[in-house]
């Protein structure tokens, strides 16, 4: 009989795995590139953060599929879902097991299902037990993933941060194989915005709102945040939105503190879920003002819209993805208001999002986007220089 180990790398036997099984049956499906940036070099400590639902088990599982398929051996690669083990001192005994072991690969899922999962594992790389290997693990729970990379100090080796997101238009227009022309382009934009760059969405469509709610449900209890204080938090929210929002208007709506407003929103920013983005003048940012708050994908508003039974302006919707391409390909995006607003600003683009606004005079060098000129703006977008 199969132990735990076994059942986990079904490759050590030639078997399928699973997730990989799941996979191929998929409408929409494709490798994703970020297992690319991964480091194979031994030796290595790759953290791999993201969202939930983002496909980071399934990424995980095809680079091992590449890894095989270029010759390594299959008894040299390890899968290990943390999930499965109760308790840390079980971790322990698991992680000296596989270090006896010479694995030259190995792969560590759903770290922060464990509390303190990182001291066994910081111990035993300072002890040398893990040099001769590449050593990746990712974690659902990015709040706590992203932190406590932060106590790896001098000991990632050659690993490196790898952040997974959902795709952005530009990546589901490849996957979708939609070529150039004009109508099978806002074909996928309208998938876009109903569905966004989630492999499951794409492939499940509305069922997977409440599948997404689920596991957003998951990890608020598990960071200690109140289930009810998030549902009233973002019900508000998406009332006050896309117009620039206070923590004091949020809380007077439903009686909580602005400190308790800031310290839920700042750890739904963590977790991947939205953006703040602060006002900008110049060089100048104020961090005090009214923030922007926009969605990290179509799918994550849809479903918080989903759970809160609260409806959001198509502006929004539209807004969020300009704020979310820029912000990915500029790494920043701010916005002004002083008798007019710029609802993004990032690197030297000044750009505002119509979607439906009455139209007034702004600068010559400000960008107004209509809904109609989003889909090939974004597909541009990458063209622009940094």
């Amino acid at each position: 009989m199969k132990d735990a180990l076994e059942i986990l790398n079904p490759w050590w036997f030639g078997e399928k795995d699973n997730d990989l099984g799941k996979w191929e049956k998929q409408k929409v499906k494709w490798v994703p590139k970020w297992i690319e940036h991964i480091s194979l070099k031994p030796f290595s400590l790759n953290f791999i953060v993201g969202p939930r639902q983002v496909g980071k088990t399934t990424g995980i599982k095809l680079l091992i599929k590449s890894l095989i398929e270029k010759g390594i051996e299959k008894e040299k690669i390890i899968y290990l879902n943390a999930e499965l083990i109760p308790e840390i001192g079980k971790f322990e005994k698991t992680l000296i097991s596989i270090s006896r072991k010479n694995f030259d690969f190995i792969f560590i899922d759903e770290v922060t299902s464990l509390e303190n999962w990182w001291m066994p594992l910081k111990g035993l790389i300072d002890a040398g037990c893990f040099k001769k290997s590449s050593l990746t693990v990712s974690g659902s729970i990015s709040l706590k993933l992203r932190k406590q990379a932060e106590l790896f100090p001098g000991r990632t080796g050659s690993g490196k941060v790898v952040e997974v997101m959902p795709l952005s238009f530009r990546e589901l227009v490849e996957v979708l194989k939609v070529g150039e022309k004009t109508s099978r382009i806002r074909e996928a934009f309208e998938i876009y915005k109903k569905y966004g760059g989630f492999p499951a969405s794409l492939n499940y469509f509305e069922n997977f709102y409440g599948e997404w709610v689920k596991a957003f449900e998951s990890d608020i209890l598990k960071i200690g945040l109140s289930l009810k204080t998030s549902y009233q938090i973002l019900s508000s929210l998406l009332t006050k939105l896309p117009s620039p929002v206070s923590y004091q208007s949020i809380a007077s709506d439903i009686g909580v503190s602005y400190k308790t407003v800031s310290e839920y929103l700042e750890k739904f920013e963590n977790l991947f879920v939205m953006k703040l983005v602060y006002w900008k003048e110049g060089k100048r940012i104020d961090f005090k003002k009214e923030k922007k708050i926009f969605f990290r994908d179509p799918l994550i508003l849809h479903a918080i819209s989903f759970w809160t039974k609260e409806k959001f302006l198509d502006a929004t919707l539209y807004e969020n993805i300009v704020q979310e391409h820029l912000f990915r390909r500029f790494g920043e995006v701010y916005y002004y208001r002083d008798g007019f607003e710029i609802a993004c600003l990032a690197d030297e683009l000044k750009i505002e999002v119509k979607a439906g606004k009455p139209h007034r005079k702004y600068p010559r060098n400000v960008i107004i986007l209509e809904e109609e000129d989003i889909p090939e703006f974004l597909l541009k977008l990458e063209n622009f220089p940094k």
